[in-house]
């Protein structure tokens, strides 16, 4: 219809005359803050009135100081602080009617009838129940004499919308909940730091990670740090694991790896339903092997600390999308949960969400395991494949042998993720029965001849290694092209793996234009996108970008944290990226900056004063700091130096400033989750195109391959990941600065000026559509990270 085509802006969405109750309930959860300020920021944009309510369900119960009227500064400096600031209590009496019943009258004097519920399905259930419950509350109400008959029909409906914060990431119909990033941040740190310990002594490691009836944070540790082994209660060992087990630990061994890590969530358990304790692996370890063995719990750490940049984005999001979801529901629309699906937002009917969970726990007390690992839905299903491909390697009897030889190598700048990405292409390979080769140094490297084959045990331990264990050059590939093609030929190579960012693009267009010239260069080609400034045409997402990512928050912390001290002081903070204003413009979500400066928005003097007199308004509030990105390249003569002076002149008597650049440290540093994670399942499945391809184009004995789509790039968009011949991706680019002609992101470019308090215009057309809790079809393709 002609509706659905009318763009649909925000600022026609009024909040006036509604008044929003935001509380967080259940376990605590990295990010519950930033979520927490975004409703406020965004419902007070709105002209909404937005009320706290502390201590979850029981302050709402309680009422008086428990619920309370909240302005645009009670919400500064939380977004880096872990757990939840207004607090959250387990509450028995919420769950009688008699405390329904107060509830209700607390939020009808205040005139709240819209609801934000930031918990897990058990909050998100008993927020359904009150909603449900609301119009006969009220009518009690009236007959108890508590409220007045207008009352009753002035706030006849309750709305909800609720966010997942939970770090179990156990509920379904949502890829990652509020805190999942974070507690992974957290196992990562405590398991990098004990392989260290561990390869000392020769010793084993049985760590205890959370989640009682889910195994997502010991499955993807797992696949993050490359464990040995890992107990999951979606996905019990075999009978007689015992044994399976204690021959890989051992073979381990005897393959010269000095230490064996093993993950057991607090919930595992084997195929007749007992527990697996971590107490009970230890002993076995030490009965049968006496190898020495010990146990750490990670416990409640994993709920500490601040939250991580995805969960700060994540978080925000969601927030500004509940206030939307909030102005938009009507009496008709069902209780919804704002999730993200892929790199989507999205709005999913809260019970159905709620059911399926209640399916997944269903099939694994009845012990339909499999059934369970898909209820919990793609990304779960594609993690569990992932790690059993990477983690045991077959016995050379038992691999096919295809005789082809597969080269892998890094093109461009390092990045965090990148080791990830070369040891999961290299395992698969070698499982799908391929001779992996790998080339040091980059195109020029190539071309010099240094390239070697490559063992499973040769990668053993790269997960979690920073940087760019091959070595990595800029070099593009024509100046060298007789060179590399005697290479293929004299190695034999018939399918190729580049791993890296622009370059590796560029870098493979190059050698897809040499096939004319060079039938060396007709194999098939994959790219996996792998640089920090997530420039890469043909993919939302590239490997490092996230670990940059955290580097800049976390630097923006420290030197928030010192602004804070001085006071009315204001930081302007150089980032990376090239031409491409993603890191500065995602870093500004995170730290909460005031503004960014890309070269992606054009922007001129009048704007550099109206943010030089935004921030002088912001000196007279109790917020006395202010934290300005700048890409690098955002523009030519505004430099990092200009806009330092100019500032600093504006703002004499009011504020003074300080620079900082960032430089390389955004290029270094262990990788984080999400990229040793997206790292890893990318490459794995490039390196299964790759051995499609060669069977496709294998004929009279030799791997012939010469249409475009046998030189492709793996990127994500948006729900999925999709191959795309990189010819194709030539009218989607900005050769001259390097950068994709579309970028998603910038779409989220309104929501970090929404909450620094700019008036601004936000398209969220894309919002808004209530769509169902997929239930999967057995064959359904995975997607997600």
């Amino acid at each position: 219809s002609a509706m659905d085509h009318q763009p649909k802006f925000f600022e026609n969405l009024s909040g006036t005359g509604k008044a929003i109750g935001v509380l967080t309930s259940g376990g605590d959860a990295q990010g519950m803050n930033a979520a927490v300020r975004a409703v406020v920021r965004m419902g007070i944009y709105v002209k909404a009135k937005v009320y706290f309510v502390y201590e979850g369900y029981q302050g709402m119960v309680d009422g008086g100081d428990n619920i309370v009227e909240v302005s645009w500064e009670s919400v500064s400096s939380i977004l880096q602080v872990g757990g939840t600031v207004i607090g959250s209590a387990r509450c028995k009496s919420f769950r009688t009617h008699e405390g329904r019943l107060q509830a209700a009258y607390n939020l009808v004097q205040r005139g709240i009838t819209n609801l934000c519920v930031i918990g897990g399905d058990g909050s998100l259930t008993g927020a359904n129940l009150f909603r449900e419950e609301w119009s006969g509350l009220l009518e009690e109400l009236a007959q108890n004499g508590k409220i007045d008959a207008e009352a009753v029909k002035k706030y006849a409906y309750l709305n909800i919308v609720g966010m997942v914060g939970s770090i179990d990431n156990d509920f379904c119909g949502t890829d990652m909940t509020i805190g999942t990033d974070s507690a992974l941040h957290r196992i990562i740190e405590v398991v990098d730091a004990i392989m260290t310990t561990a390869q000392s002594h020769q010793r084993t490691f049985v760590l205890e990670v959370m989640g009682r009836h889910c195994g997502y944070l010991a499955l993807v540790s797992a696949l993050a740090c490359g464990a040995d082994w890992v107990f999951i209660p979606e996905y019990p060992p075999e009978e007689g694991w015992e044994d399976t087990m204690c021959v890989k630990l051992s073979e381990n061994r005897a393959r010269k790896k000095r230490l064996n890590i093993i993950i057991v969530a607090e919930g595992a358990i084997d195929c007749h339903n007992k527990p697996i304790t971590s107490e009970k692996v230890k002993d076995l370890v030490v009965q049968r092997l006496g190898f020495d063995t010990r146990v750490t719990i990670l416990g409640h750490v994993q709920r500490g600390g601040t939250p991580s940049a995805f969960d700060r984005i994540l978080a925000s999001r969601m927030g500004v999308e509940a206030v939307l979801a909030l102005l938009e529901a009507t009496p008709a629309t069902p209780a919804c949960v704002v999730s993200l699906s892929g790199n989507q937002a999205v709005r999913l009917p809260l019970m159905e969400c709620v059911q399926m969970t209640q399916e997944v726990q269903k099939a694994m007390d009845e012990g339909r395991f499999l059934e369970a690992v898909r209820l919990r839905g793609k990304s779960f299903e594609n993690n569990l494949n992932t790690y059993k491909l990477l983690s045991q390697k077959k016995p050379d009897a038992e691999l096919p042998k295809t005789n082809f030889n597969v080269a892998v190598l890094n093109v461009g700048a390092p990045a965090a993720g990148m080791n990830a990405a070369v040891r999961a292409a290299v395992r698969v390979g070698i499982t799908e029965g391929h001779k992996m080769f790998a080339v040091i140094d980059g195109f020029e490297g190539f071309a010099r001849g240094k390239i070697k084959e490559i063992s499973w045990g040769d990668v053993g331990g790269w997960t979690g290694q920073g940087g760019s264990i091959l070595g990595t050059k800029r070099t593009l590939p024509a100046k060298y092209l007789e060179k590399i093609a005697e290479q293929m030929r004299t190695n034999n190579i018939n399918a190729l793996m580049v791993i890296g960012g622009f370059e590796a693009y560029l870098g493979l267009l190059e050698l897809s234009a040499a096939r004319e010239k060079y039938d060396e260069f007709c194999v098939p080609m994959v790219m996996v996108p792998a640089t920090v400034s997530n420039n890469v045409p043909g993919s939302d997402f590239s490997i490092g970008a996230d670990t940059a990512l955290n580097t800049i928050t976390d630097t923006c912390d420290r030197i928030k944290q010192s602004a804070s001290g001085t006071k009315r002081r204001v930081f302007i903070i150089e980032t990376m990226g090239g031409y491409c204003g993603y890191l500065a413009n995602m870093g500004a979500l995170a730290a909460g900056a005031d503004a960014a400066y890309i070269f992606e928005e054009q922007f001129d003097i009048r704007e550099l004063q109206a943010n030089v007199e935004h921030l002088t308004e912001k000196m007279k509030t109790s917020i006395q700091r202010g934290l300005v990105l700048r890409n690098e390249n955002c523009n030519e003569n505004y430099t990092t130096d200009f806009i330092y002076q100019l500032y600093s002149e504006e703002g004499k008597g009011v504020f003074d400033c300080r620079k900082n650049v960032l430089g390389h440290m955004q290029q270094g540093g262990a990788p984080s989750p999400f990229d040793r994670n997206f790292g890893t399942k990318i490459s794995a499945k490039a390196m299964q195109w790759i051995s499609k391809k060669l069977k496709e184009t294998y004929r009279k004995g030799k791997v012939f391959a010469n249409t475009d789509d046998s030189v492709c790039l793996l990127g994500m968009r948006r729900r999925n990941l999709v191959f795309q011949p990189v010819v194709e991706l030539k009218t989607e680019t900005d050769f001259v600065h390097r950068i994709p002609k579309e970028q998603w992101w910038l779409k989220l470019r309104p929501l970090m000026k929404i909450l620094a308090k700019y008036k601004t215009s936000y398209d969220v057309s894309d919002s808004g559509q209530l769509e169902h809790v997929a239930m999967l079809p057995k064959e359904a393709v995975p997607a997600a990270i």
